[in-house]
Parts: C-alpha cells; sequence; structure tokens
C-alpha cells in the first residue's frame, strides 16, 4: 500500500539552518520540495539560499580520495570507528574542513612523492621483464652476432600482420650504415615478431630516426648494456629487479605505517564530506528572507511524530516544524512510497517496469503479490519442479545477496514455488507423470472431475476464462474507486457501463447455453441495453473501443491453460523419451536434461505471461501511473557502498 504523506513547513532563524539541514538529513525521511515552487510571491519574498556562502568541499573531496586509494586499507573495530565517527561528526562544517585541510597538508606530499616512486619502479621492472625475455630469446644467437664493441643493438617489436615490412627495414637500415648493419628476426609469442638490429653506434642517431618513421615500437637496451655480453646482461636484470623489489617492500611498509596512523580518520571524514556535499546540493531548494529560513516538503505520516519530536528537542520553539494543507496546484507533486509487507515487497521489483502510481491511486503492488504466485502455479503446477525452484531460489538468493534485484526475483520464486507445489498435488504431477507412473501421487478429484490436465483441457480453458472475468472485473472495480478519488466521474460511468455490459453479456450467453436458467436471458439483455449508453457518455467512440479490448484482455487468460498444457506435455515426453531408450545411464540422462530444459522454461516463460496479464491486461483497468517517486533527503547508503 501507499503510505499516507503529509506536506511539512519548517521554519527558524538563518543561524539555525546548516543545523537543521544536518538533523533532516540524518533523519532521513522528508522529501524536499522547492520553496519558491511552493509559496507564492504575493505571500512572501523569498530567495533561494546563497550556496557562495557554503564551503566548497569538492576540492577536498579529491585530494582526500587521492590519499585513500595510495594507503592500503586497515580493518579497526566497530566501536573504535564508532568513537572516531562521533567524535567528527560533532564538529561544525568549517571545523571539519579545517581537519581536513591539516591531515592532506601532512600526507599529500609523502603519498604523492611514495606513489610515483613506486610507479617509476613497477614500470622499471616490467621495462627489466621485457628485455630479459628479449635477451633469452637472442642469446643462442649471440656466436652468430658481429662483434659488439662499437655496435649497438635495438629490438623492434612488430604484429606479426606486418611481418612484410622487415625485409623493407632490413635494406634501409643496410643503406643507412652502408652495409654495416645486421637484422635477424625470431617470434616473441604467436601474434609478435621481433627484429634484432646490430649497427655502428656512430650511426645510431640516424638509425633511430628512421626507425620512429616506421611507426613500430622499438625496444631500446640501456645504455650501460651496450656492449656486454648477454650472459652479463641477464644477471644484472636480475639484480636489478631484485633491488627494485626491495625498494616497492619498503614503500609499502612505509605506506602501512602511515595507514595505522592515518586510514580511518581519513575514511571518517571523507564520508562526512560526502555527506555534506549531498546536503548542499539540495540547499538550492531552500528559501531565506532576511532573518529566516524556510524548507518545505512531504514527510509520510508515520514519520512525522518523531521528525517533530527530534526538533522540538534540540530547538525548542526557535524552529517551527508544521503539517500544512496541500495547494491544488502541489496534488500532482505529492511523492508515492511504497510501503508493503515483507510478503509483498519482493514484487514491488515489477512496478520499476511502469512509472510510479499517482498518489491517489491503489497501490497495484498487493495484487501482483496475490494472484502472480497463483498464475504461476497454475501454469507450472508441478511438485517436483516446484521444489527444484523452491532450491534454486534459495540458492540464488544466498549467492547475490549483495544485489537488491538478484534479491527481490529469488523472493518472488520462493513465494511462487509453493503455490507450484500445491497444484501440482492437485494435478497429481511430479516431474510430470513420473509421479502416477510410480503409484507416488496422482491427480485429485473435485466434482466428479479428475484433475490430470492434459484430460481437462476444455473445464480448465473454463476455468482460466473465469480468472480472467474475475481478475478484470477487479481491475475495473478498483478503476472506479481510484476514477471517484481523483473526481474524474465520467470515469466512473464508463467503468461502471463496462462491467454492467460484460455482466450483460455473459449472463445472456451462458443463458442461451443453458448453463443458467433461461429467466436470466431478458435481465441479461436489459442490462447490455442500459449499460452501452453508459460507456458512451464516459469514453464516447474510445469507450466503444476499451470494451472491445476488454473482451479481448478476459480471453487473454487462456494463456493460462496453453502455457500450462506445454509444460506438461514436454514433462511426459521427457519421462516417455528416456524410458524407450534401452540403455538405462543414457534414457536417465536425456530425462534430467529434459526436464532441466522445461524447469529454465518453467521459471522464465510464466514469469513472463503472469507479469503480462498484470500490466497488459490487467493494468488498464484502473492504473494510470505518472506519479512522483519518494525521494528521501538522505545518505543513499547503497550507492556510497
Amino acid at each position: 500500500m501507499l503510505q499516507k504523506m503529509r506536506y511539512i513547513q519548517i521554519v527558524g532563524p538563518k543561524n539555525d539552518l546548516r543545523s537543521v539541514v544536518d538533523v533532516l538529513y540524518h533523519l532521513g525521511t522528508v522529501h524536499l520540495e522547492d520553496v519558491t515552487h511552493c509559496v507564492s510571491p504575493k505571500e512572501c519574498v523569498i530567495r533561494k539560499v546563497d550556496k557562495e556562502k557554503i564551503i566548497d568541499f569538492s576540492a577536498i573531496l579529491i585530494k582526500l580520495g587521492g590519499i585513500l586509494s595510495a594507503l592500503p586499507k586497515i580493518a579497526v573495530p566497530d566501536s573504535d570507528y564508532g568513537l572516531l565517527e562521533e567524535e567528527a561528526r560533532a564538529k561544525t562544517h568549517e571545523d571539519i574542513a579545517d581537519y581536513a585541510n591539516s591531515l592532506i597538508s601532512d600526507l599529500e606530499n609523502t603519498t604523492c612523492s611514495f606513489s610515483e616512486r613506486k610507479s617509476e619502479i613497477i614500470h622499471l621492472i616490467e621495462s627489466l621483464e621485457r628485455y630479459q625475455t628479449i635477451i633469452k630469446k637472442i642469446a643462442p644467437l649471440e656466436s652468430q652476432l658481429p662483434v659488439l664493441r662499437g655496435y649497438e643493438i635495438s629490438v623492434i617489436l612488430i604484429n606479426r600482420e606486418y611481418e612484410r615490412v622487415i625485409p623493407l627495414i632490413d635494406e634501409n637500415l643496410k643503406k643507412i650504415t652502408k652495409g654495416y648493419s645486421e637484422l635477424i628476426q625470431f617470434d616473441i609469442d604467436e601474434n609478435t615478431l621481433a627484429a634484432i638490429t646490430v649497427f655502428p653506434k656512430r650511426l645510431s642517431h640516424e638509425v633511430h630516426n628512421f626507425i620512429y618513421t616506421q611507426n613500430v615500437n622499438e625496444v631500446r637496451m640501456p645504455d650501460e648494456y651496450h656492449g656486454m655480453p648477454f650472459s652479463e646482461i641477464e644477471v644484472s636484470i636480475e639484480k636489478r629487479k631484485e633491488l627494485s623489489r626491495k625498494e616497492i617492500i619498503s614503500i609499502d611498509n612505509e605506506f602501512m605505517l602511515l595507514s595505522k596512523r592515518y586510514f580511518n580518520k581519513l575514511l571518517i571524514v571523507k564520508q562526512i564530506i560526502e555527506d555534506i556535499i549531498d546536503e548542499v546540493t539540495e540547499y538550492n531548494k531552500f528559501g531565506e528572507t532576511i532573518y529566516t529560513f524556510i524548507i518545505m516538503g512531504f514527510i509520510p505520516k508515520k514519520n512525522m511524530k518523531k521528525a517533530k519530536e527530534i526538533l522540538k528537542l534540540q530547538y525548542g520553539d526557535r524552529v517551527i516544524f508544521q503539517a500544512i494543507s496541500v495547494p491544488h496546484a502541489k496534488i500532482e507533486d505529492i511523492p508515492t512510497f511504497f510501503d508493503n509487507p515483507r510478503f509483498v515487497k519482493p514484487f514491488e521489483f515489477f512496478m520499476q517496469i511502469v512509472t510510479p502510481p499517482n498518489y491517489h491511486e491503489i497501490d497495484p503492488s498487493p495484487l501482483f503479490a496475490l494472484f502472480f504466485p497463483i498464475f504461476f502455479g497454475l501454469m507450472v503446477g508441478d511438485i517436483g519442479y516446484g521444489i527444484v525452484i523452491l532450491i534454486f531460489s534459495l540458492i540464488l538468493y544466498k549467492f547475490f545477496i549483495k544485489s537488491d534485484w538478484m534479491r527481490s526475483i529469488s523472493k518472488i520464486l520462493l513465494i511462487s514455488s509453493i503455490p507450484t507445489i500445491f497444484f501440482g498435488f492437485l494435478f497429481g504431477e511430479f516431474f510430470g507423470d513420473l509421479g502416477e507412473n510410480y503409484n507416488l501421487i496422482h491427480p485429485c478429484t473435485i466434482g466428479g472431475i479428475t484433475l490430470n490436465r492434459i484430460e481437462i483441457i476444455v473445464p480448465l480453458l473454463v476455468l482460466c476464462i473465469g480468472i480472467g472475468v474475475f481478475h478484470v472485473f477487479l481491475g475495473l472495480t478498483i478503476g472506479i474507486i481510484n476514477a471517484s478519488r481523483a473526481l474524474k466521474w465520467r470515469h466512473v460511468v464508463e467503468k461502471i457501463g463496462v462491467i454492467a455490459l460484460l455482466t450483460g453479456i455473459i449472463i445472456t450467453i451462458t443463458s442461451l447455453m443453458n448453463v443458467i436458467p433461461s429467466d436470466f436471458l431478458y435481465p441479461g439483455i436489459i442490462l447490455v441495453i442500459v449499460a452501452a449508453p453508459c460507456i458512451v457518455y464516459g469514453g464516447g467512440v474510445l469507450g466503444t473501443i476499451e470494451l472491445m479490448s476488454t473482451v479481448g484482455n478476459i480471453l487473454s487468460y487462456s494463456r493460462i491453460m496453453a502455457i500450462g498444457m506445454a509444460s506438461v506435455v514436454l514433462a511426459v515426453v521427457a519421462n516417455r523419451l528416456g524410458g524407450a531408450i534401452g540403455i538405462v545411464i543414457i534414457g536417465v540422462i536425456v530425462t534430467i536434461l529434459l526436464h532441466s530444459l522445461n524447469i529454465i522454461l518453467a521459471m522464465f516463460s510464466p514469469s513472463m505471461h503472469a507479469m503480462r496479464l498484470h500490466i497488459v491486461e490487467f493494468f488498464p483497468k484502473f492504473y494510470e501511473g505518472g506519479g512522483k517517486k519518494y525521494h528521501p533527503f538522505r545518505k543513499n547508503t547503497e550507492e556510497k557502498e
């Protein structure tokens, strides 16, 4: 159901604005409205709060984030963390800014220099490893290379698809060096080739300029390795890598010492500043006069008493918190706040598909929670499938506990598995006819009809159409209530006319078919005649079209029978096919695979069709939507996490 909302106004001295905003932010129940849109200039001259007077924390937050990203995370007991946070939150905004800046001045230069040095060392190690890989590849070729004294080695890395450029490079190098160069080609990996070039040092500038123009990746050996045998180069590289790793460990130890001392202080200050920034972004909704501030918005009725008591306790009579009547122009702005029992809450997930309900509409979430599992259970209707879906939903909930939407889906499947098992008991289905074949279960008999779905197609179709009539009539009834709340009396007349006309048609047809006594024939015809003008008056031509679509909506509920029939037939085929295979193990595997496929389809297809019956067939009879979602002024905990 939708929670009742109250339109509130908070007025107080300007000096208390910031602290009142803090209280409202941590209270987290007020949906703010722009004051300048709520108060007429004729009533009071109000200007927006000047945000320039508020400290800009953005730069501070960026610097804190940079320092925190450099420091290793340190766990701290909740009790200690709570004390640190309580102490920090007691400070004013100015004190928080000063404290944050003092932490930054203590740490920024140190962490930056450590981070830069560590980055340089990591880059050096990567380069050394690249050199090492190349040296290991070309070491066996050392004997084929000319004497290295007075010569320089350079390695060019080339994608295999550009292999054709290597001969061109070799040819041009020989021209530049007048024949005093060598080029040896070998594979680095499946995608990369390497070309080793050896040339006189005196021509180094010309050679490197030429290689640069070829748009290839050149790996130049450091100067200290020029002229050294490859074996010595490998040893030297290994030593430098070892020294570099030790320096990284030393830097990490320094970071750890800083983190133990500062990390949690920085984290708490960062979180407080994020909260302050969240608050400041809403300051343009507040108003002020020369001496006072004004805050206006909506609050759930159940939270109003607590908010009033907190402000009264902290500010006494200085700050006035009062509920006021909603102006006619603001009625459409009343936010909608879902406040449903735990059983219903998962089904609010489906309400994200449509726009939020209008504040004066009946919340359709409880109706979703009631009918969706029934439709799902009727379509699947198998004890074995219901148990598997139940287990799957519990596993899904456990592994995706931090994901709200996956948690909602798992709960919906869990709830829907219960009627699935119930209808499976009525239909006598346990993995299709497997339970019946082994005399574990049999279809129930009600009113002389054995509920074997394959044998009762017509009665099941009539049942589904009957469910459609009830569901659509319920939607029209709710539509009458919603229209009367919105004072749309023509819509009330139209929907009453549709109900009366459909009722008259049903009475007339069933009377002609001798399902009910023939005495009802003329009352049914009279009802149709009386209802027709009501539809035309309430909806005009569109009302007539709506009537035709309503008949189609009712017939659409036959899909419950059709989807359920497809599911049970596939289950029976799985059992028969598995039993027909001579080799037992293969037969069992085939049966399991087909049942697994059917269970996957049973979770997906019935869900989609049950959802469609609500959103396409049911909702249009009463649901307009277009409401404004309730966004309380508070920390977005989920986003911060």
